[in-house]
């Protein structure tokens, strides 16, 4: 037996989950987005554009031994079905560099994550969708918005979850190119910023399970010369009876300058829930205080409670509270179907010479089939009603088809 052949043989056995573990999955999304800026007399009075999505993910098991290794591969691809230069922009495709008010017929992206495994702690590096307080990726469009980087998540200790790492480089949802990470800075933020991106976002922090009803976190995070921020947050679930519970949530945002910004923040929020059988009453608060509005990474989604379909409700000083409802139509024998609507209503926004005020409304409603031959296929409207005194009025509608094929 020659020592190539022996080798083989071992690494049959070793590799074996690689394969056996391994899973793939292709999910199909067709989407459809209209934006009413609500004035005619202006160069761009609405966004209107259709496209389809493909996202192939597979992800690979771990090879056997104390270091285990894996491979996951992430395949991304829009395609336009619709579009014209005089209604681009709601972010579903990507623009023309040659000509930037004309979409793309198509992008897309291939990313390979290298994974080891070491008891109940791994490390991801390379392509990466990060969903921690201090950094959300953006799936509210077509394709999901993607980072570069490296991050570590154990979880050694029951109860005990603890992530730490660093990003490079952000692709965003309609884009097909990696670039520096920018500061988020619409609406009447007031951010100033000395320098326009960053290459270096590093991260790290945990979340504790106390009891089966309470869990805390804390988490930190710096956008390298552009801003920090410290991220605390209490959740508690009171049981009340059968099919009833009182959910709390907590939440303290402090966001400060890193060496090259004015970025100066403090937000305070606090979400009440009260679920009752297949109902869900909501109530919720948010402040902000200081010299800035809350500042986190462009194109990515954030921790404020009030992120809404457009809105956040994260200007300087801006004090907001919001009424939301949810119910599942399983309590009526329609399992799948499920309806969400609130308002958010925020004021004392800190403009030049005075005062803001903004609110949102938005409904959705959901169905995905639960069995039968389309069975995993769903549709989701959205509509969302924007109106301000400082910014654009907005009138939205998606229409989002999807449907996901298990391919091992």
């Amino acid at each position: 037996m020659t020592l190539t052949s022996r080798h083989l043989l071992l690494a049959g056995p070793a590799c074996a989950a690689f394969v056996e573990d391994s899973k793939a999955q292709l999910d199909l999304t067709n989407f459809y987005f209209n934006r009413d800026f609500r004035d005619p007399g202006a160069a761009q009075s609405k966004a209107d554009e259709w496209a389809q999505g493909f996202a192939l993910k597979i992800e690979s098991g771990y090879t056997e031994g104390p270091v285990g290794v894996g491979l996951d591969v992430l395949g991304l691809l829009g395609v336009k079905l619709d579009s014209s230069p005089d209604r681009t922009g709601t972010g579903i495709l990507k623009s023309d560099r040659e000509a930037p008010f004309r979409a793309q017929d198509e992008y897309g992206e291939l990313g390979l994550t290298g994974k080891l495994r070491v008891s109940r702690t791994t490390v991801h590096g390379g392509t990466l969708q990060p969903l921690l307080p201090v950094l959300m990726r953006n799936y509210s469009r077509l394709l999901p918005q993607t980072f570069r980087g490296a991050w570590l998540n154990s979880r050694e200790w029951d109860g005990l979850t603890l992530d730490a790492g660093w990003l490079g480089a952000v692709n965003q949802r309609n884009s097909s190119d990696y670039e520096d990470m920018t500061v988020f800075n619409g609406g009447a933020r007031n951010i100033e910023l000395g320098q326009a991106a960053s290459d270096r976002f590093l991260f790290g922090g945990g979340s504790y399970q106390w009891t089966p009803a309470l869990t805390t976190s804390y988490y930190a995070a710096e956008l390298q010369d552009l801003y920090r921020e410290h991220n605390l947050r209490l959740l508690h679930v009171l049981p009340l009876g059968e099919q009833q519970s009182l959910k709390t949530d907590l939440r303290y945002l402090r966001s400060t300058d890193a060496g090259n910004s004015n970025i100066d923040a403090h937000t305070f929020a606090a979400i009440l829930s009260y679920r009752l059988r297949h109902h869900t009453f909501s109530a919720s608060y948010q402040q902000l205080d200081g010299d800035t509005g809350y500042a986190y990474i462009a194109g990515s989604d954030n921790f404020l409670p009030h992120l809404s379909q457009v809105q956040d409700f994260g200007n300087e000083d801006e004090r907001s509270w919001q009424l939301r409802y949810d119910y599942d139509f399983a309590g009526l024998g329609l399992p799948g179907l499920s309806f969400m609507t609130r308002y958010t209503k925020g004021s004392n926004i800190q403009l030049q010479n005075d005062n803001g005020n903004e609110w949102e409304r938005n409904t959705d409603i959901a169905y995905v089939a639960q069995d039968g031959p389309f069975k995993g296929l769903g549709i989701k409207l959205r509509n969302a009603t924007v109106r301000s005194d400082f910014g654009s009025d907005i009138d939205e509608n998606r229409l989002i088809l999807s449907y996901s094929l298990q391919l091992r």
